[in-house]
């Protein structure tokens, strides 16, 4: 039993130092400023964290599911995460930015064809933090990748748990954004009384929104696309 929760402890120590992380960071941040966006509907924004953290914790699940009988798979699969996820992860990024900027208008593809999908999409809501969690996990940098690919999965081999730790670890990773969902829901009659109007919030929230996609990746863009440290 010591042992055990032992392995559950660093497991868990082992997602925040990745939470932590400069680029799994920049994706936390992006998750949580996409979360603040529904800071007039709390249940909504813990509903979005929670999504994100089960998204994040899918990834790490499976990963470890096909590669804890083979670790010698874990080295390539490093590679090709490392290689090419980060590349498409900036420039999705900031096309989601100039959506919500509005810099690309959807409906502008015309047919009405971008106005439904755009309905559509803003109806995912709260659904959108669970691809937002897999495809953030998905975005492996060398230290998140370090932690692990060299750190939790031979942990995970030496205890033969193919989903628990992995569980432990993918939840830890998210848990910058589900403290603030957390908080989001404990505080967002407070702070929705500082606003006159909701909608005026709102579009502020998603432009801010917008800017950090942007940012995060420019960041991603520069670093794994253009090389630029």
């Amino acid at each position: 039993m010591d042992d055990t929760a032992l392995a559950i402890g660093s497991a868990i120590w082992f997602g925040i130092l990745t939470a932590i992380s400069p680029c799994p960071l920049a994706t936390n941040i992006a998750a949580v400023s996409f979360i603040a966006r529904r800071v007039d509907n709390p249940k909504a924004a813990v509903a979005t964290g929670i999504l994100y953290a089960i998204g994040r914790s899918l990834v790490y699940v499976s990963l470890a599911a096909l590669l804890v009988t083979s670790v010698l798979a874990a080295p390539a699969a490093s590679h090709w995460l490392q290689k090419y996820m980060n590349k498409i992860l900036g420039p999705v990024l900031i096309l989601v930015g100039m959506i919500l900027l509005e810099l690309i208008r959807v409906g502008s593809i015309g047919s009405g064809l971008g106005e439904r999908v755009g309905k559509h999409v803003e109806g995912w809501g709260t659904l959108a933090g669970l691809p937002l969690g897999i495809v953030f996990a998905l975005s492996f940098c060398p230290s998140s990748a370090a932690l692990f690919f060299g750190s939790l999965l031979p942990l995970s081999v030496k205890y033969e748990s193919s989903w628990l730790l992995p569980l432990m670890y993918g939840a830890s990773t998210a848990l910058p954004v589900i403290v603030f969902a957390v908080l989001i829901a404990v505080g967002a009659k407070a702070v929705g009384k500082t606003f006159d109007k909701v909608g005026v919030f709102e579009r502020w929230a998603r432009r801010i929104t917008g800017i950090v996609f942007i940012i995060v990746g420019l960041f991603f863009s520069l670093r794994f696309v253009f090389g630029v440290a």
